[in-house]
Protein backbone atom coordinates (compact mmCIF):
# COMPACT_ATOMS: atom_id res chain seq x y z
CA UNK A 1 0.00 0.00 0.00
CA UNK A 2 1.63 3.27 -1.14
CA UNK A 3 1.74 6.32 1.07
CA UNK A 4 0.28 9.64 -0.02
CA UNK A 5 1.43 12.99 1.26
CA UNK A 6 -0.56 14.46 4.13
CA UNK A 7 -4.00 15.53 2.93
CA UNK A 8 -4.74 19.21 2.68
CA UNK A 9 -7.58 21.28 1.33
CA UNK A 10 -8.33 23.32 -1.79
CA UNK A 11 -11.52 25.40 -1.73
CA UNK A 12 -12.83 23.32 1.15
CA UNK A 13 -12.20 19.96 -0.52
CA UNK A 14 -9.75 17.38 0.89
CA UNK A 15 -6.64 17.23 -1.26
CA UNK A 16 -3.64 14.88 -1.50
CA UNK A 17 -0.30 15.23 -3.26
CA UNK A 18 1.47 12.29 -4.87
CA UNK A 19 4.60 12.39 -7.04
CA UNK A 20 4.03 16.02 -8.03
CA UNK A 21 0.35 15.59 -8.91
CA UNK A 22 -2.51 17.17 -6.99
CA UNK A 23 -5.77 15.30 -6.37
CA UNK A 24 -9.05 16.52 -4.91
CA UNK A 25 -11.69 14.23 -3.42
CA UNK A 26 -14.46 13.22 -5.80
CA UNK A 27 -16.54 10.98 -3.57
CA UNK A 28 -16.29 8.64 -0.61
CA UNK A 29 -17.68 5.12 -0.21
CA UNK A 30 -17.90 2.89 2.85
CA UNK A 31 -14.43 1.50 2.24
CA UNK A 32 -12.43 4.09 0.32
CA UNK A 33 -12.09 7.68 -0.86
CA UNK A 34 -11.85 8.37 -4.58
CA UNK A 35 -9.74 11.31 -5.76
CA UNK A 36 -9.41 12.83 -9.20
CA UNK A 37 -6.70 14.99 -10.71
CA UNK A 38 -7.06 18.68 -9.93
CA UNK A 39 -6.64 19.37 -13.63
CA UNK A 40 -10.20 18.89 -14.84
CA UNK A 41 -8.99 18.05 -18.36
CA UNK A 42 -7.23 15.01 -16.94
CA UNK A 43 -9.15 11.82 -16.12
CA UNK A 44 -6.57 10.37 -13.72
CA UNK A 45 -7.95 8.89 -10.48
CA UNK A 46 -6.52 7.45 -7.29
CA UNK A 47 -8.03 5.61 -4.33
CA UNK A 48 -7.16 5.95 -0.66
CA UNK A 49 -8.35 4.51 2.61
CA UNK A 50 -10.96 6.47 4.56
CA UNK A 51 -8.31 8.27 6.58
CA UNK A 52 -6.77 9.43 3.29
CA UNK A 53 -3.21 8.66 4.39
CA UNK A 54 -2.47 5.68 2.13
CA UNK A 55 -3.14 4.75 -1.49
CA UNK A 56 -5.06 1.54 -2.09
CA UNK A 57 -4.17 1.54 -5.80
CA UNK A 58 -1.59 3.44 -7.80
CA UNK A 59 -3.04 6.40 -9.69
CA UNK A 60 -4.06 5.96 -13.28
CA UNK A 61 -2.02 7.77 -15.96
CA UNK A 62 -2.16 11.53 -16.45
CA UNK A 63 -2.35 13.51 -19.68
CA UNK A 64 0.03 16.20 -18.43
CA UNK A 65 3.30 16.62 -16.58
CA UNK A 66 3.44 16.77 -12.78
CA UNK A 67 3.47 20.19 -11.06
CA UNK A 68 5.47 19.73 -7.88
CA UNK A 69 6.17 23.47 -7.58
CA UNK A 70 2.41 24.13 -7.11
CA UNK A 71 2.28 22.15 -3.87
CA UNK A 72 4.04 24.71 -1.62
CA UNK A 73 1.67 27.45 -2.81
CA UNK A 74 -1.35 25.36 -1.84
CA UNK A 75 0.18 24.48 1.50
CA UNK A 76 0.91 28.17 2.09
CA UNK A 77 -2.73 29.08 1.47
CA UNK A 78 -3.93 26.33 3.81
CA UNK A 79 -1.58 27.49 6.55
CA UNK A 80 -2.78 31.08 6.19
CA UNK A 81 -6.43 30.00 6.28
CA UNK A 82 -5.91 27.95 9.43
CA UNK A 83 -4.07 30.81 11.14
CA UNK A 84 -6.70 33.38 10.15
CA UNK A 85 -9.53 31.27 11.56
CA UNK A 86 -8.08 31.07 15.08
CA UNK A 87 -6.28 34.41 15.56
CA UNK A 88 -7.13 38.11 15.47
CA UNK A 89 -3.77 39.08 13.98
CA UNK A 90 -3.58 41.54 11.10
CA UNK A 91 -3.54 40.18 7.57
CA UNK A 92 0.03 41.35 6.98
CA UNK A 93 1.23 39.65 10.17
CA UNK A 94 -0.38 36.33 9.20
CA UNK A 95 1.05 36.44 5.68
CA UNK A 96 4.57 37.34 6.83
CA UNK A 97 4.52 34.60 9.44
CA UNK A 98 3.53 31.96 6.87
CA UNK A 99 6.11 33.12 4.33
CA UNK A 100 8.99 32.44 6.70
CA UNK A 101 8.89 28.74 5.85
CA UNK A 102 8.05 29.13 2.14
CA UNK A 103 10.86 27.59 0.02
CA UNK A 104 12.82 30.08 -2.08
CA UNK A 105 13.08 27.52 -4.87
CA UNK A 106 9.31 27.85 -5.42
CA UNK A 107 9.20 31.64 -5.37
CA UNK A 108 7.88 31.64 -8.94
CA UNK A 109 4.62 30.04 -7.75
CA UNK A 110 4.23 32.36 -4.77
CA UNK A 111 0.67 33.80 -4.69
CA UNK A 112 0.29 37.58 -4.79
CA UNK A 113 -0.43 39.36 -1.51
CA UNK A 114 -3.78 40.83 -2.61
CA UNK A 115 -5.52 37.44 -3.11
CA UNK A 116 -4.03 36.20 0.17
CA UNK A 117 -5.40 39.21 2.04
CA UNK A 118 -8.87 38.68 0.56
CA UNK A 119 -8.68 35.01 1.49
CA UNK A 120 -7.95 35.94 5.11
CA UNK A 121 -10.89 38.32 5.23
CA UNK A 122 -13.23 35.65 3.85
CA UNK A 123 -11.89 33.08 6.29
CA UNK A 124 -12.61 35.21 9.34
CA UNK A 125 -15.86 34.13 10.89
CA UNK A 126 -18.67 36.66 10.58
CA UNK A 127 -20.40 37.60 13.79
CA UNK A 128 -24.15 37.08 13.38
CA UNK A 129 -27.06 38.57 15.28
CA UNK A 130 -29.03 36.44 17.70
CA UNK A 131 -32.66 35.34 17.35
CA UNK A 132 -33.87 38.74 18.56
CA UNK A 133 -31.74 40.60 16.01
CA UNK A 134 -29.27 41.80 18.66
CA UNK A 135 -25.54 41.96 18.17
CA UNK A 136 -23.51 39.17 19.81
CA UNK A 137 -22.01 39.76 23.24
CA UNK A 138 -18.53 39.96 21.74
CA UNK A 139 -19.48 43.18 19.93
CA UNK A 140 -21.37 44.74 22.83
CA UNK A 141 -18.34 45.41 25.01
CA UNK A 142 -14.85 46.86 24.60
CA UNK A 143 -11.69 44.88 25.25
CA UNK A 144 -11.75 46.40 28.75
CA UNK A 145 -15.19 44.90 29.30
CA UNK A 146 -16.99 48.25 29.14
CA UNK A 147 -20.44 48.53 27.63
CA UNK A 148 -20.23 49.84 24.08
CA UNK A 149 -23.85 49.88 22.89
CA UNK A 150 -25.79 53.09 23.55
CA UNK A 151 -28.80 52.27 21.35
CA UNK A 152 -29.77 49.39 19.10
CA UNK A 153 -32.69 48.77 16.78
CA UNK A 154 -33.29 48.12 13.08
CA UNK A 155 -33.03 51.82 12.21
CA UNK A 156 -30.01 52.81 14.24
CA UNK A 157 -27.13 51.39 16.25
CA UNK A 158 -24.97 53.72 18.33
CA UNK A 159 -21.61 52.62 19.71
CA UNK A 160 -19.91 54.54 22.51
CA UNK A 161 -18.99 54.27 26.18
CA UNK A 162 -19.51 56.49 29.20
CA UNK A 163 -15.95 57.80 29.12
CA UNK A 164 -16.40 58.94 25.53
CA UNK A 165 -19.61 60.79 26.39
CA UNK A 166 -17.85 62.53 29.28
CA UNK A 167 -15.09 63.71 26.95
CA UNK A 168 -17.68 64.83 24.42
CA UNK A 169 -19.47 66.92 27.06
CA UNK A 170 -16.24 68.55 28.18
CA UNK A 171 -15.41 69.62 24.63
CA UNK A 172 -17.18 72.69 23.28
CA UNK A 173 -16.20 72.14 19.65
CA UNK A 174 -17.56 69.06 17.91
CA UNK A 175 -16.90 67.55 14.53
CA UNK A 176 -19.24 65.20 12.65
CA UNK A 177 -18.75 63.17 9.51
CA UNK A 178 -20.25 60.22 7.69
CA UNK A 179 -18.78 57.55 5.44
CA UNK A 180 -20.72 55.36 3.07
CA UNK A 181 -17.88 53.03 2.03
CA UNK A 182 -17.17 51.31 5.35
CA UNK A 183 -20.56 50.18 6.54
CA UNK A 184 -22.41 46.85 7.04
CA UNK A 185 -24.82 45.89 4.27
CA UNK A 186 -27.90 46.34 6.48
CA UNK A 187 -27.13 50.03 7.01
CA UNK A 188 -26.48 53.00 4.75
CA UNK A 189 -23.65 54.87 6.45
CA UNK A 190 -21.37 55.09 9.45
CA UNK A 191 -21.84 58.49 11.12
CA UNK A 192 -19.38 59.66 13.78
CA UNK A 193 -19.06 62.44 16.35
CA UNK A 194 -15.55 63.69 17.11
CA UNK A 195 -13.86 65.99 19.62
CA UNK A 196 -10.36 67.30 20.20
CA UNK A 197 -8.15 65.11 22.39
CA UNK A 198 -4.43 65.80 22.94
CA UNK A 199 -4.23 67.94 19.80
CA UNK A 200 -5.97 65.32 17.67
CA UNK A 201 -9.56 65.05 16.49
CA UNK A 202 -10.78 61.71 17.84
CA UNK A 203 -14.02 59.83 17.07
CA UNK A 204 -16.08 59.27 20.23
CA UNK A 205 -19.55 58.20 19.09
CA UNK A 206 -20.29 55.87 16.16
CA UNK A 207 -23.69 55.47 14.56
CA UNK A 208 -24.92 53.04 11.91
CA UNK A 209 -27.74 54.85 10.06
CA UNK A 210 -30.16 53.46 7.48
CA UNK A 211 -30.17 56.69 5.43
CA UNK A 212 -28.96 60.27 5.19
CA UNK A 213 -32.15 62.25 5.67
CA UNK A 214 -32.65 64.85 8.40
CA UNK A 215 -34.86 62.34 10.24
CA UNK A 216 -32.01 59.81 10.35
CA UNK A 217 -29.61 62.37 11.82
CA UNK A 218 -32.28 63.66 14.23
CA UNK A 219 -32.74 60.17 15.64
CA UNK A 220 -28.99 59.82 16.13
CA UNK A 221 -28.55 63.15 17.91
CA UNK A 222 -31.68 62.68 20.06
CA UNK A 223 -30.40 59.37 21.41
CA UNK A 224 -27.04 60.95 22.24
CA UNK A 225 -28.53 64.07 23.84
CA UNK A 226 -30.65 61.95 26.18
CA UNK A 227 -27.50 60.77 27.92
CA UNK A 228 -26.43 64.14 29.32
CA UNK A 229 -26.83 67.92 29.11
CA UNK A 230 -24.53 68.57 26.17
CA UNK A 231 -23.87 72.22 25.36
CA UNK A 232 -21.33 72.53 22.54
CA UNK A 233 -20.42 75.94 21.16
CA UNK A 234 -19.80 74.80 17.60
CA UNK A 235 -20.16 71.79 15.32
CA UNK A 236 -18.31 71.30 12.06
CA UNK A 237 -19.87 68.95 9.48
CA UNK A 238 -19.69 68.19 5.79
CA UNK A 239 -22.23 69.64 3.38
CA UNK A 240 -24.84 66.87 3.51
CA UNK A 241 -28.23 68.61 3.45
CA UNK A 242 -29.69 66.28 6.07
CA UNK A 243 -26.83 66.89 8.50
CA UNK A 244 -27.08 70.66 8.18
CA UNK A 245 -30.84 70.69 8.76
CA UNK A 246 -30.60 68.37 11.75
CA UNK A 247 -27.90 70.42 13.46
CA UNK A 248 -29.86 73.65 12.93
CA UNK A 249 -33.06 72.09 14.30
CA UNK A 250 -31.58 70.37 17.36
CA UNK A 251 -28.73 72.77 18.13
CA UNK A 252 -30.11 76.14 17.04
CA UNK A 253 -27.91 78.22 19.33
CA UNK A 254 -24.51 76.89 18.35
CA UNK A 255 -22.17 77.98 15.57
CA UNK A 256 -22.42 75.55 12.68
CA UNK A 257 -19.38 75.38 10.41
CA UNK A 258 -18.83 73.56 7.15
CA UNK A 259 -15.62 71.67 6.48
CA UNK A 260 -13.47 73.49 3.89
CA UNK A 261 -12.23 70.22 2.40
CA UNK A 262 -15.76 68.90 1.93
CA UNK A 263 -16.84 72.26 0.52
CA UNK A 264 -13.99 72.22 -2.00
CA UNK A 265 -14.80 68.67 -3.04
CA UNK A 266 -18.49 69.47 -3.41
CA UNK A 267 -17.87 72.63 -5.40
CA UNK A 268 -15.35 70.87 -7.61
CA UNK A 269 -17.75 68.00 -8.34
CA UNK A 270 -20.56 70.40 -9.18
CA UNK A 271 -18.35 72.41 -11.51
CA UNK A 272 -17.06 69.30 -13.26
CA UNK A 273 -20.64 68.16 -13.79
CA UNK A 274 -21.36 71.52 -15.37
CA UNK A 275 -18.52 70.95 -17.81
CA UNK A 276 -20.09 67.63 -18.78
CA UNK A 277 -23.44 69.38 -19.20
CA UNK A 278 -21.96 71.49 -22.00
CA UNK A 279 -22.71 68.53 -24.25
CA UNK A 280 -26.40 69.43 -23.97
CA UNK A 281 -25.97 73.16 -24.69
CA UNK A 282 -26.82 74.64 -28.11
CA UNK A 283 -23.72 74.94 -30.27
CA UNK A 284 -23.75 78.71 -30.35
CA UNK A 285 -23.82 78.87 -26.53
CA UNK A 286 -21.09 76.34 -25.68
CA UNK A 287 -18.28 78.92 -25.64
CA UNK A 288 -20.23 81.33 -23.45
CA UNK A 289 -21.24 78.50 -21.11
CA UNK A 290 -17.65 77.31 -20.84
CA UNK A 291 -16.47 80.81 -19.92
CA UNK A 292 -19.11 81.09 -17.20
CA UNK A 293 -18.14 77.73 -15.72
CA UNK A 294 -14.44 78.62 -15.76
CA UNK A 295 -15.15 81.63 -13.55
CA UNK A 296 -16.46 79.27 -10.83
CA UNK A 297 -13.24 77.24 -10.58
CA UNK A 298 -10.24 78.33 -8.54
CA UNK A 299 -6.69 78.51 -9.83
CA UNK A 300 -5.93 74.91 -8.84
CA UNK A 301 -8.18 73.71 -11.65
CA UNK A 302 -6.29 75.49 -14.44
CA UNK A 303 -4.76 72.27 -15.72
CA UNK A 304 -8.17 70.61 -15.94
CA UNK A 305 -9.75 73.57 -17.72
CA UNK A 306 -6.86 73.88 -20.14
CA UNK A 307 -7.09 70.20 -20.97
CA UNK A 308 -10.86 70.37 -21.43
CA UNK A 309 -10.63 73.47 -23.61
CA UNK A 310 -7.85 72.04 -25.74
CA UNK A 311 -9.60 68.68 -26.14
CA UNK A 312 -13.23 69.72 -26.49
CA UNK A 313 -13.28 73.40 -27.36
CA UNK A 314 -10.07 73.16 -29.40
CA UNK A 315 -8.73 76.67 -28.87
CA UNK A 316 -6.86 77.54 -25.64
CA UNK A 317 -7.19 80.90 -23.97
CA UNK A 318 -4.79 83.52 -25.27
CA UNK A 319 -3.82 85.23 -22.00
CA UNK A 320 -5.16 86.04 -18.57
CA UNK A 321 -8.89 85.61 -18.20
CA UNK A 322 -9.75 86.78 -21.72
CA UNK A 323 -10.10 85.16 -25.11
CA UNK A 324 -9.99 86.61 -28.60
CA UNK A 325 -11.26 90.15 -28.87
CA UNK A 326 -13.90 88.95 -31.29
CA UNK A 327 -15.73 86.78 -28.76
CA UNK A 328 -18.68 86.36 -31.10
CA UNK A 329 -16.55 84.31 -33.46
CA UNK A 330 -16.84 80.60 -32.63
CA UNK A 331 -13.60 79.09 -31.42
CA UNK A 332 -14.56 75.80 -32.97
CA UNK A 333 -15.81 75.76 -36.52
CA UNK A 334 -16.32 72.04 -37.01
CA UNK A 335 -19.62 71.26 -35.29
CA UNK A 336 -19.32 67.56 -36.03
CA UNK A 337 -15.95 67.16 -34.29
CA UNK A 338 -17.00 69.26 -31.31
CA UNK A 339 -19.98 67.07 -30.47
CA UNK A 340 -18.05 63.89 -31.19
CA UNK A 341 -15.23 64.92 -28.88
CA UNK A 342 -17.60 65.79 -26.06
CA UNK A 343 -19.14 62.38 -26.58
CA UNK A 344 -22.80 63.18 -25.89
CA UNK A 345 -25.37 65.14 -27.84
CA UNK A 346 -28.96 65.97 -27.34
CA UNK A 347 -29.98 66.62 -30.89
CA UNK A 348 -33.26 67.77 -32.41
CA UNK A 349 -34.75 64.30 -32.08
CA UNK A 350 -34.84 64.74 -28.29
CA UNK A 351 -32.84 61.52 -27.88
CA UNK A 352 -29.63 61.04 -25.95
CA UNK A 353 -27.00 59.96 -28.46
CA UNK A 354 -23.83 58.13 -27.49
CA UNK A 355 -21.66 58.07 -30.63
CA UNK A 356 -19.37 55.09 -31.09
CA UNK A 357 -17.06 56.91 -33.48
CA UNK A 358 -16.23 60.42 -34.66
CA UNK A 359 -18.91 61.88 -36.86
CA UNK A 360 -21.54 59.25 -36.09
CA UNK A 361 -23.98 61.85 -34.76
CA UNK A 362 -24.22 63.91 -37.92
CA UNK A 363 -24.10 60.91 -40.19
CA UNK A 364 -27.22 59.60 -38.50
CA UNK A 365 -29.08 62.72 -37.42
CA UNK A 366 -27.50 65.57 -39.38
CA UNK A 367 -29.59 67.81 -41.53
Amino acid sequence: MSQSEQPSSVKGKPTIFHEGYIYTVERTTKTKSIFRCKNRDCKARCYTNLSMDALLLLPTSHCHAPQPDSVPAIQLKNEIKAHAAITDGSTSTIIHSALRTYPLSDAGQHPKNEPLMLMIQRQRTTETVDADGRLPDKLRKTYRDEGFILHEDKKLIIFTKKTNLTILKQNKHWFADGTFKVCPDDYYQLFTLHAMMTNAITPLVYGLLIGKSAEDYNLFFEKVFKQDNFQPDSNMTDFETGTIKSVKDLLPNILHKGCLIHFSQTAFRLNVKQLIALAFAPLDQIITGFDLICDQFDDDADDLLEHFEKTCIDEPKISGNGHDEDSSKPRYQDEESLLSKIGLAYYSTGQLIRPNSTGSIFKKYGS
